[in-house]
């Protein structure tokens, strides 16, 4: 039988903390989680559109267990404030689910001079995994769940260029930054090892899922055409959401998912289907790229995940 969210074991008693919570799959997982007797911290930019994510949920689960709270991966400020806010808050944090991203905008910076997809979808979630580390790691079973793309496969790491100063163009990074979730994944996953802690680190991938992920690069480039045919793409080719978020809440909740796996669809081309254990491409599982990746990471944003 297929694996649903009515498969999550109960989650009563733990703490998750979830980015882009407020739509989408990082709504669906939210939702699934806190029916499940999960206390979810709902990281968001947009607090309105929190707001009545939390109202909808509260339909379903009149006691859901939900905490808001304001961050923009875009801005290490707000990076670093989101994460003392919870350092002084929670006693841990069991999963951590990398969730939010952004694809294929035309370039824009963030904050801080990063390129927006790479700063947004890999940087800003790893100053936020080293800042918010120390909780996951006083969690009996603590988890940190990185949530990538098919798209890593069309990626490659410009390091002459990582920020797309020279040459951007959209989809290529797009995929840069989703294989940089992945070199990221088995990197920590290692690292956490040889350092004697017992973390999971895991990944997953939604497939062609419909969200409106889809529709932010025609918007910012105020293209009506361009917003129809990725509404007929959904429509057309896509899988619910909730069903899309169903690898991530696998890979978050199973109690046999081992650190450094890798989760998505199991139909066709891993497009759509039920959450299984897949594999990413080989440029993924370069150590040098791995390493690399993280020492300009530290560099970039500060954070060194305390010498780990």
């Amino acid at each position: 039988m297929p694996w649903t969210a009515s498969d999550i074991p109960d989650q009563t008693g733990k703490t998750y903390v979830i980015t882009g919570a407020n739509g989408g799959l990082g709504l669906e997982a939210t939702r699934a989680l806190a029916a499940r007797g999960a206390k979810v911290v709902m990281a968001c930019r947009n607090l309105d559109k929190a707001a009545e994510a939390v109202d909808g949920i509260r339909r379903d689960t009149p006691d859901a267990d939900l905490d808001v709270r304001a961050l923009d991966l875009a801005s290490l400020a707000s990076i670093r404030a989101f994460s003392d806010g919870l350092l002084a808050d929670l006693p841990h944090v069991d999963v951590l689910m990398n969730n939010a991203g952004v694809m294929a905008i035309p370039r824009r910076t963030t904050e801080d001079g990063f390129e927006m997809q790479l700063g947004t979808n890999h940087l800003g979630h790893f100053a936020l995994t080293g800042q918010v580390l120390p909780l996951v790691t006083k969690a009996p079973a603590g988890r940190i769940v990185n949530v990538s793309s098919q798209a890593h496969r069309t990626g490659r790491m410009r390091w002459d260029d990582l920020m797309g100063e020279r040459s951007y163009e959209r989809w290529s990074t797009y995929g840069q930054s989703k294989l940089a979730n992945l070199l990221f994944t088995y990197e920590l996953a290692r690292r956490l090892e040889a350092a004697g802690e017992g973390v999971v680190v895991a990944a997953a991938h939604p497939g062609y899922s419909d969200t409106d992920l889809q529709y932010v690069g025609p918007r910012l480039d105020g293209s009506s055409i361009m917003a129809t045919l990725s509404g007929w793409g959904n429509a057309l080719f896509a899988q619910p959401a909730t069903k899309g978020a169903l690898p991530q809440l696998y890979a978050a909740t199973m109690p046999e998912v081992a650190s450094g796996s890798y989760y998505g669809p199991d139909g066709w081309f891993q497009m759509q289907g039920w959450p299984t254990k897949v594999d990413s491409n080989a440029r993924s599982h370069d150590r040098d790229d791995q390493r690399r990746l993280w020492e300009t990471s530290v560099t970039l944003t500060g954070v060194d995940f305390g010498g780990l």
